[in-house]
């Protein structure tokens, strides 16, 4: 079996890279134990995301094409990284762990019909920061609107509540 030479990502200090894979316009993705980096041509800098940050990552097989999203705060644009990448290797099965690990409690709560509020709970990999807590909003779900507002943060309560202290 032929070792891959290692990945062109500089980590921070303590990490190590589990899975990698180059796409085909040049960048690398990598990912550790606490974070996926995204390096090289036409990515400004080094992209680090903490698995707790990772909304979701998809596999298009047909097209070849992995999509990260980052979680977001409501009303701004998604961030989506869209990569080409022929030969995923380990990394497609690295990120599906980590993100799922990083998931504490993730729950519905209707507020009409069967429209909601999800609230979801993320959590660094080491630990060694506190739980992160989101909200996410269905489509048609206004956010402005009080009473969105306070059932959104009585479920918020009522999970923290069931979690208990971070």
């Amino acid at each position: 079996m032929r070792r891959r030479t290692r990945p062109p990502v500089d980590v921070h200090a303590g990490e190590k890279v589990l899975a990698w894979a180059e796409s085909s316009s040049g960048p690398v993705v990598a990912g550790t134990r606490d974070a996926l980096y995204i390096v090289g041509p036409g990515v400004p800098g080094e992209t680090r995301l903490p698995w707790e940050q990772v909304k979701s990552a998809d596999w298009d097989r047909e097209d070849s094409r992995l999509r990260i999203s980052e979680v977001g705060s409501w009303g701004e644009e998604l961030v989506v990284h869209t990569l080409e990448i022929d030969e995923p290797g380990l990394l497609l099965e690295l990120v599906r762990e980590r993100v799922t690990a990083s998931v504490v409690l993730q729950r519905h709560v209707p507020l009409d019909g069967r429209r909601g509020v999800r609230v979801v709970a993320r959590r660094a990999p080491r630990g060694d920061r506190p739980i992160a807590w989101f909200y996410e909003y269905d489509e048609g779900v206004d956010p402005d609107d009080a009473d969105v507002r306070a059932a959104a943060e009585a479920a918020l309560a009522a999970a923290r509540d069931e979690v208990g202290p971070t």
